[in-house]
């Protein structure tokens, strides 16, 4: 086919082949040349010229393309190449010899006008290789890019494309004389002349021009894609003789990188053309790992399958050629230019096929499939051809096609095919099935994975039977599919390897002889009812062919083909080698048109239409069935109707009114319909989640891919293809979603105009867009761009491969965008690919990182959704729904419309069968049309399914003043077809009148959407608030609009169609979609939102067969009862049209005996559901439930409306009710409330071969769509592979395509190659993939993420602080001293006399028990109380900005603190050393061993001994230290635990950067975390000991260890000459949530009543504490603070400059002075409390700095975390949980033991217990509990007089007070009886004493004396419960007498 020469000679083509003869003879030395006639016949691989690389006549380009056109009109450009490689012989036309002189030569002048610059061509374009290195440079196929030098340029390189026929091979042989070129710079092509190519590149040569002494190099392209200079051109024989395998890897082979045939075999002779292919161009179905033998063949011919030696695989596999013996190819080129009789532009007759031809044969098949033979020649390198014996060749009868209507397909088995030639256009040869039989080479571990053996093949014997059992199984209706039959192939070898193990133990297993193999093949073929046939040959192959071909050609009409004939030539010499011949009607073409890529099958479908071969299909259809003339009948009935048209709505199809009435009519206005709400759904946000926490994990990987911290904003451009309608529905969502807002892009007012430059279509302007775009990624660095490309898997095709674009405008547009090197290294710039489906982005060679993928979440989880919500209904529900036993299925198959389709194929075997099916489903529609209308007599003759769609759709609008209707769309990808399509049915529509009830809409991606004014007026008043100028830009504004939508382009595109889409007619989607991809894509326009009640309703077995005449009785006004009605719509039910899925207003159904039976069960369903949302019958549907409000967002979810979907049980039965009556399509009773549009999803007409795909749910296996090739661009890398799961995931799905498929050569991923190291696959770290089912709502999902992704930079530059007032205000003692305001620092004298202030005023403690005050006697007890219940748990925070003076956790990272946190690598962690530091503790009344883990770079702050081993002390500044502004004297120390990420340990900001002593104490047992978070800190290390202890041990070792390290110090210093009390005694003890400091001062108060204002601003933790530092006297001062930050510090707190309190949190602890004043080691809680109480009952001071305020962050893990309080010993899992109360029981009890420390026990026990314990304290702050030497929260009911037994201890003055209640806590000898006696006690008090052990707890009480004046019983002895091995503490209580 295509423009093949039917056997005639041609003249042109007979001198050529002459004169090639004669040259070969006069050339060769040794070999006999090969006869003329079997070059002309036999060689497949002579270059044509086409038209397009000689500059031809125009007469004579008429002539081509007329020829080119006769076979089936695809234009033929299959340039078909070869390499001229290895003929030896001598170039005769040599340089001129160097010693004769040189010849003068006088240059042509140049054309008047032209250019004359060396280094330009005479039209001005420049040709230097310097300026043309990065360009594309597209070139015809069979030239090459190759470099001459200009006498007067030295330096520079001029680009040329040559012939590579004209150039010599390696050998310095074998160049054609004469010369053929293009100019790169112009384009002007077809020089024949290198003199006249020389003038116009501005050579300006001296001498005669040859070819020989001017083009120099080859030129190449790197890696880089950067071309230039590559090896010379040998013009005379190479010394070196490499061997040609690897000289020809580095030859450039510019044609080459442009195509690989996709490997399913969409090349072949049917289509003749638009790929380029070359020798190995075929698959590379191994992915570069596959030999010449995959080639996939363009044409019919000797095609070699005998397996080739393994160095083919590699580099050639990719550049298609390869040079091997076995593939060695003579081709004759164009004669010589001394030749007259070849005219530039003949329409040369192409030859057969693009294959290597192996003239020299293997002459034996070796037994294993995967050896290579080994090709017997002369040792010389010289390949003798040999002359090929006559039964190898088949002659194609003339006229084939013509005779039998059946183009033939060859399916190449195994083996090799013999030549072909004659008729070849009439044949196609496929290589479907061959890697099916080429068994690959598989790795030990993916043989496992399939359960085989590596020894197990299939013998050639096995694979024939297989093939024919698989064509008898296939049947008369389907084709062959690759994908299925390697699984049988898989199956089978799985079947060996188990027999073989087996037979291992038993006897032994024979295979199937060949002798054997003709019987067994017949009888396997007999079952087959004569559809399958076996043809055995003894000689060859084409024996067979022939055989078969002979009879096709020879038979009459009344005999009967078989489908399949198998081939099997059964050779003695080769073996066993068979192919199938496909003669069935329908399979040969299925099989034909699906080697077509969609690019090529529409570019033949328009061939045919402009080449006028469809005209006479076209005068077939125009008539109608009953054979009378269309225009004509049409005619006819327009002079009937005269003027008028039919009725817009309200009115039946006969009711007539006049044009302009019909264009005044005004429908009422739909209310329900609010356009602009845009909501995000639930799975939205999460999904939007889901990306921001992969966005996280790539910022976390440490790959330093992403820095979080360092954006402030976000900003994005979506890219989306090319389609006017998706860019506008782009556009109105972001509009509606008021994204550009959120993220402060664009003011609220412009936002709406602005929006349209985030959107960008992938088109020609792109560049400039694009180019805009990158500008402002690079001018914000602080800006974090997203780059979002949607339905990214359209025209995925590589920049490279643009060349075989053939014209297509989009070709390689998204590759340079989303892959171009600005876009891979802009650091602020995420790429987000976002696909339905993703299939061609999950390859091997795939650029996105499986891990960062997000799937849509798994919609059965959606299940538990409340009530409300719609349930997405996709591709998996289409095809369950066909399982749901209903008579009206979702998913049909028109099988009447197939059989007329079929009977029109057979009469039209040259049109393709798309052409075919449109013209037949424009007169389907036509006829409908008529019908309804005006022809009754045409009903039979259309589908009953056409004619209920068009019915359904005219008849609707009739119904309602409101004129809605519904939506079909008629899918025609080919465009002419679809203007068409919309030109024929418009006409028709208009004949008859019906202009004003539906619009035709051709839905064209390249064109915005178009509508008559009078429906633009009818759409504007069913939205009601329209502006004038408004009109509709996508399909979903078309919502209630009766139309048909034509949608045409090669890719439905992502748009989204509105509710009232009711039909999606995919007729014409056929077995050219034979990808999953394609064939997916087609059926998601129909995937959407629908309410749960379809599916749930499923369930239920409803068959609701109504027939027309019955449903003429349904009476219109009343229904008692609701019924799910899925039938197909008739046109006279006059109430609602019954359709799939609604439900329907009847009393009387069809089958009504069922319906009782259906009715019970549903009503109560649709009862509940609709009475959740409140719907009653009283009101309105105007106003129903939630469904109002709600705009079905993006692709996105529909609103939750339960109330709409489920329309209204057991109304009353008045027809005045305004209940809704039924669940109407948009077109149903004005009631209908709008959520029900929605609820149902549209009905799907699909074509057979698409229904048998998808429609095929059989054995709950996956629709076997799912395992097709999943994208024409990708290829499979083994035939051998499992199976794609039903049950697997999307993630487990991608896993598998990264597995098993790989790039094809022209993809944009091709060229992310490995790298050569690891072999690993290079992943963009900025790149993300959103992978989602159609329409599922991806779009609102990223524009959620937009926001969210925002929102996050925000919070990371925010943090949440405590922001709580004081507590305790108002008993808090008022200071008696006046302070002189904005004194900077507190002066002793004045501050000593200030009385400390004991109440407690932060606000963490506001559930502690008070201390008692004098003045906390008069406060009223009741308040307290109800400010007590009224306390929320949840402690208030507010959200502040980060400043430049924070701390930070881990995830900060920044380039100022990157050494301080040093994260530079592995070894660092080595560079710390490990130092035991030992001291005693009188305390712990034993010695303590600390470990301090020293970074090498902090060493200097401590002093070692001299052998530079033991570590003596860490360094202490002096007090006399001169202030330093860089200096900070006091050590930091920060506890912390459980907080090695989030902890705020990162004081480099907050310290300004200056050199300071941080030490970080930590527990044992989490040292290696923090030690991993933090390797550049110095850490101190807490005893094991330790490990469960609580705060009050950490404050306590670090006082005790200090203390220890001053006095080293001193002593240290000492002998240096320093003072003892010159050492600096402070530390700094802070907790691990500071985070902010700043610094306040009153403003001044402009008139006295307002309240003067506050300022604050933020400071540094360095110059708080240098502030501190410098305090006057300061070492008087036991402890300095500041006091806590809080929004509602006023000036009236901070009057008091100085205070003397308590403080917390971050304090200046001098240790020297409170050397006697310990931490409690033992404590959980209010340690801090506990100890300001004690340090000011010594006497000390305590003073708060109130100008400095500290913020904490809200951190919410770590820190004083309770333990969970577990049983010691767990019994069952699910225990209930225990209560403080548990906490303690009676000694040597049989109580639960609890695993926890005792303390910690104790401690909650008290915060719960005071109740019990001191029932008398409760609210009774007059009377408080007395605790000596001891503060603990015994409840926040109870106050607490703190009591210091220390002598000289200053105390609260108790006179007078009755104390409720006596708490002695581990006491010491300075308690004692006479002590005790001094206080007075309430009677019925009660007395609590704890102590270690009973024995203990015994002699207190004796001590004491207790017993005088308590009274105790037996059974108020306790314990804290636990075990004894955890040492219980014991406490025993009492009654005061």
């Amino acid at each position: 086919m295509g423009n093949s020469y039917a056997g005639q000679l041609k003249s042109a083509r007979f001198e050529e082949a002459l004169h090639n003869s004669i040259e070969a003879s006069l050339r060769c030395s040794s070999v006999v040349p090969r006869p003329i006639f079997s070059q002309l016949y036999l060689d497949p691989d002579q270059h044509p010229f086409s038209s397009a690389d000689v500059k031809p006549k125009v007469e004579e380009l008429d002539k081509d393309l007329v020829h080119r056109c006769t076979q089936n009109g695809s234009l033929d450009f299959s340039n078909t190449l070869t390499v001229n490689d290895m003929e030896d012989d001598e170039d005769d036309e040599e340089m001129s010899d160097s010693n004769s002189p040189p010849i003068p030569y006088s240059q042509k002048p140049a054309p008047e006008g032209s250019c004359t610059t060396d280094g330009f061509c005479q039209a001005g374009k420049d040709l230097r290789l310097v300026s043309l290195c990065m360009e594309q440079i597209d070139i015809p196929a069979g030239f090459l890019l190759v470099g001459a030098k200009s006498p007067n340029l030295p330096e520079h390189i001029l680009v040329c494309a040559v012939d590579k026929r004209f150039l010599p091979d390696d050998h310095g042989k074998n160049a054609l004389l004469g010369f053929s070129g293009n100019c790169i710079g112009c384009g002007e092509r077809g020089f024949r002349y290198f003199t006249e190519f020389s003038n116009h590149i501005n050579l300006k040569l001296t001498t005669q021009p040859k070819k020989q002494k001017h083009l120099k190099y080859y030129l190449v392209r790197s890696s880089q894609g950067v071309l230039s200079k590559g090896p010379l051109i040998c013009w005379k024989e190479c010394r070196s003789r490499q061997s040609s395998a690897t000289c020809h890897s580095i030859k450039p082979n510019s044609s080459v990188s442009s195509t690989v045939t996709p490997e399913n075999g969409t090349t072949n002779g049917y289509k003749s053309g638009f790929i380029q292919t070359d020798a190995a161009n075929g698959n590379s179905s191994h992915g570069g790992k596959n030999s010449a033998t995959s080639s996939t063949p363009a044409r019919p011919g000797n095609y070699s399958l005998s397996p080739r030696p393994s160095y083919a695989s590699g580099d050639q596999g990719r550049s298609s050629s390869i040079f091997l013996p076995s593939a060695t190819m003579f081709i004759s080129g164009p004669p010589k230019k001394r030749h007259r009789g070849w005219y530039p532009g003949s329409p040369l007759p192409q030859p057969g096929l693009v294959v290597p031809v192996p003239t020299v044969r293997p002459l034996s098949r070796t037994e294993s499939l995967l050896s290579a033979p080994v090709p017997q020649t002369p040792l010389t390198g010289i390949l003798q051809p040999r002359p090929i014996p006559a039964g190898e060749t088949v002659i194609v009868p003339e006229n084939l096609l013509s005779n039998s209507g059946i183009r033939p397909v060859i399916l190449i088995g195994y083996g090799t095919l013999p030549y072909f030639y004659g008729n070849v256009g009439d044949i196609v040869v496929s290589p479907l099935l061959v890697n099916c039989y080429k068994i690959p080479q598989l790795e030990n571990k993916d043989l496992e994975q399939l359960g085989l053996t590596g020894s197990q093949l299939l013998s050639v014997e096995n694979m024939i039977l297989l093939t024919i059992q698989y064509l008898v199984r296939l049947g008369p209706d389907q084709i062959p599919l690759r994908e299925e039959f390697e699984q049988i192939m898989l199956k089978a070898m799985q079947e060996f390897t188990l027999r073989e193990r087996a037979l291992q133990m038993g006897a032994q297993w024979i295979p199937v002889s060949p002798g054997q193999l003709p019987w067994l093949a017949r009888l396997i073929a007999s079952v087959s009812q004569d559809l399958v046939h076996v043809i055995v040959t003894q000689n060859s192959l084409a024996e067979g062919i022939s055989e078969t071909l002979r009879t096709l050609s020879e038979m009459r009409h009344y005999q009967r083909l078989p489908d399949y004939v198998v081939a099997i030539c059964a050779s003695k010499i080769r073996g066993n080698e068979f192919c199938v011949v496909v003669l069935g009607q329908h399979q040969s073409r299925a099989l034909a048109e699906s080697m077509l890529t969609t690019s090529e099958f529409l570019k033949e479908i328009s061939y045919e239409l402009i080449t006028g071969k469809v005209s006479f299909l076209a005068s077939h259809f125009k008539t109608t069935s009953l054979g009378d003339d269309l225009d004509k009948l049409l005619e006819k009935m327009q002079q009937r109707r005269g003027d008028s048209v039919v009725t817009p709505f309200n009115g039946d199809l006969n009711e007539y009114v006049s044009p302009q009435e019909a264009a005044a009519m005004i429908p009422t206005q739909n209310l329900d319909l609010d356009n602009e709400t845009f909501q995000i759904y639930q799975p939205q946000l999460t999904v939007a989640r889901k990306l921001l926490s992969q966005v996280c994990a790539i910022a976390d990987s440490g790959s330093q891919s992403l820095d979080l911290g360092h954006f402030s904003k976000v900003d994005f451009i979506v890219i989306v293809p090319r389609s006017e309608v998706l860019v506008q529905q782009t556009l109105q969502r972001i509009r509606q979603s008021g994204v550009l807002v959120d993220l402060g892009l664009e003011e609220n007012g412009t936002a709406y105009q602005r929006a349209e430059k985030y959107v960008v279509r992938l088109d020609n302007e792109i560049q400039t867009k694009f180019e805009v775009f990158m500008r402002r990624v690079k001018q914000n660095p602080y800006t974090l761009f997203v780059l979002v490309h949607d339905n990214c898997h359209v025209e995925l095709t590589s920049v490279i491969s643009g060349s075989l674009s053939h014209g297509e405008p989009s070709h390689g547009l998204a590759d340079r965008v989303i892959n171009c090197r600005e876009v891979l290294e802009a650091f602020n710039l995420l790429v987000l690919q976002v696909s339905s489906f993703p299939y061609t982005l999950q390859t091997q060679q795939s650029r996105i990182s499986s891990s960062n993928e997000v799937h849509w979440i798994q919609l059965d989880s959606m299940e538990d959704m409340s009530c409300e919500e719609k349930l997405y209904f996709g591709l998996n529900e289409y095809s369950k729904s066909l399982q749901w036993g209903i008579t009206s299925p979702l998913l049909r198959c028109d099988e009447t419309f197939e059989k007329m389709v079929n009977t029109l194929l057979e009469r039209y075997p040259r049109l393709h069968s798309m052409v075919v099916r449109c013209y037949l489903l424009i007169q389907q529609y036509s006829e409908a049309l008529m019908a309804l209308t005006t022809m009754a007599s045409l009903r039979d003759h259309s589908t009953p399914e056409t004619l209920s769609i068009m019915d359904d759709l005219i008849s609707s609008p009739g119904k309602t003043k409101s004129g809605r209707g519904h939506m079909l769309i008629i899918r025609v990808p080919s465009v002419q077809l679809a203007m068409l399509a919309k030109e024929r049915l418009q006409e028709v529509r208009d004949r008859l009148g019906l202009q004003y009830r539906f619009e035709i809409i051709l839905g064209n991606p390249a064109s915005e959407v178009s509508v008559a004014t009078h429906f633009v007026a009818r759409l504007k008043t069913w939205r009601g608030n329209e502006p004038e100028e408004w009109i509709p830009r996508t399909y979903q504004d078309l919502e209630g609009l009766p139309c048909i939508v034509i949608l045409t382009g090669k890719d439905p595109l992502g748009e989204t169609f509105p509710r009232s889409l009711k039909y999606c007619d995919l007729r014409l989607i056929d077995s050219s979609y034979l990808t999953r991809t394609a064939l997916e894509q087609e059926v998601g326009l129909a995937c959407c939102y629908v309410s749960k009640e379809v599916i749930r309703g499923s369930t239920v077995a409803l068959d609701l067969s109504g027939k027309e005449q019955e449903r003429t009785t349904v009476s219109e006004n009343e229904s008692d009862e609701l019924l799910i009605d899925l039938e197909r719509p008739q046109s006279n039910s006059s109430a609602v049209t019954g359709t799939s899925g609604s439900i329907m207003e009847n009393g009387v159904s069809s089958s009504s005996a069922a319906d009782k039976s259906q009715k019970q069960p549903l009503t109560p369903s649709f009862q509940s559901s609709a009475n959740s949302v409140g719907l009653d019958e009283g009101v309105s549907t105007g106003t129903v439930g939630t469904g109002e409000t709600l705009k079905q967002e993006c692709d996105s979810l529909g609103p939750p409306m339960a109330s709409s979907t489920t329309s209204k049980p057991s109304l009353a039965s008045s027809s005045s009710s305004s209940g809704p009556r039924a669940l109407p399509w948009p077109g149903g009773p004005v009631q209908g409330c709008r959520g029900l549009h929605a609820a149902l999803p549209p009905i799907v007409i699909l074509s057979k071969a698409a229904y048998s795909l998808l429609g095929s749910q059989r054995g709950g296996k996956l629709p076997s769509s799912s395992s097709l090739l999943p994208h024409a661009d990708v290829a499979w890398v083994s035939s051998l592979r499992p199976l794609l799961h039903k049950d697997m995931s999307s993630e487990e799905q991608s896993l598998y395509y990264r597995q098993w498929t790989s790039a094809r050569q022209h993809h944009a991923d091709y060229s992310n190659q490995p790298d050569p190291n690891s072999g690993a696959w290079a992943c963009h770290p900025r790149r993300l993939l959103l992978t989602g089912p159609p329409q599922v709502g991806k779009t609102g999902s990223y524009l959620q993420f937009l926001r969210i992704l925002f929102r996050m930079l925000i919070r990371l530059l925010e943090v949440d602080v405590y922001d709580e007032g004081e507590i305790n205000t108002d008993h808090s003692e008022s200071s008696e001293v006046s302070q002189s305001e904005g004194e900077p620092w507190p002066d002793i004298e004045s501050f000593s006399k200030i009385p400390f202030d004991i109440s407690v005023h932060d606000p963490k403690y506001s559930l502690m028990s008070l201390v008692y005050t004098e003045k906390l006697a008069g406060v009223k007890q009741e308040a307290r109380k109800e400010s007590r219940a009224e306390e929320a748990r949840k402690r208030a925070t507010v959200s502040m900005m980060l400043t430049k003076y924070a701390a930070y956790n881990t995830f900060h990272h920044c380039e100022q603190c990157h050494q301080y946190m040093d994260f530079t690598s592995a070894s660092q962690m080595s560079d710390s050393t490990l130092h035991a530091f030992t001291f005693s503790s009188s305390m712990l009344g034993e010695e303590v061993q600390l470990y301090f883990i020293i970074p090498k770079s902090k060493e200097s702050h401590f002093v070692f001994s001299k052998q530079g081993k033991h570590l003596e002390s860490m360094r202490l500044p002096l007090v006399s230290d001169k202030q330093n502004l860089n200096v900070v004297k006091s050590p930091i120390f920060t506890p912390s635990s459980g907080r090695h990420e989030h902890g705020l340990l990162n004081l480099f900001h907050a310290m300004e950067g200056i050199s300071h002593l941080h030490l970080l104490v930590v527990k044992e047992y989490e040292m290696p975390l923090y030690r991993k978070c933090w390797p550049n800190h110095i850490m101190l290390v807490l005893p094991g000991m330790f490990n469960n202890a609580g705060v009050g041990a950490a404050r306590f070792l670090i006082k005790e260890l200090s203390y220890h390290n001053l006095e080293l110090e001193r002593n240290r210093l000492e002998e240096l000459g320093v003072k003892r009390q010159c050492v600096w005694p402070f530390i700094v003890v802070m907790d691990d949530s500071c985070v902010l400091w700043n610094i306040h001062s009153v403003q001044e108060q402009t008139s006295p009543p307002v309240e003067a204002g506050v300022s604050s601003k933020n400071v540094s933790l360095k110059s708080v504490l240098q502030h501190i530092e410098a305090t006057p006297k300061i070492v008087h001062y036991a402890i300095l603070g500041i006091q806590k930050w809080s929004s509602k510090l006023t000036s009236q707190s901070l009057k008091a400059p100085f205070s003397r309190c308590h403080v917390h949190d971050f304090i200046l602890l001098n240790i020297d002075l409170t050397q006697n004043v310990q931490y409690d080691f033992n404590r959980y809680f209010c340690e801090d409390v506990d100890f300001n109480l004690r340090t000011n009952s010594s006497g000390l001071l305590i003073c708060r700095f109130n100008n400095f305020s500290l913020m904490k962050k809200h951190v919410q893990v770590g820190g004083q975390r309770d333990f969970i309080i577990k049983p010691k010993i767990m019994v069952s899992e699910s225990l209930a949980p225990i209560l403080p109360l548990q906490y303690v029981c009676a000694p040597d009890s049989e109580h639960t033991l609890l695993a926890a420390p005792a303390q910690f026990l104790l401690e909650k026990f008290l915060q719960h217990a005071s109740f019990k314990l001191f029932p008398k304290a409760i609210r009774n702050f007059k009377s408080p509990v007395l605790a000596i030497d001891c503060y603990l929260n015994i409840g926040p009911e109870v106050a607490i007089c703190y009591i210091s037994s220390r002598p000289h201890s200053s105390n609260v003055n108790c006179e007078g007070v009755f104390f409720s209640g006596l708490l002695l806590y581990l006491c010491d000898s300075f308690v004692g009886a006479d002590l005790l006696k001094k206080f007075k006690f309430l009677k019925g008090a009660t007395l609590c004493v704890i102590c270690q052990d009973r024995s203990s707890l015994r002699q207190t009480i004796v001590r004491l004396e207790l017993e005088d004046e308590w009274q105790f019983r037996l059974r108020d002895e306790f314990q804290t419960a636990n075990s004894s091995d955890d040492k219980p503490l014991y406490f025993l209580t009492g009654r005061h007498v």
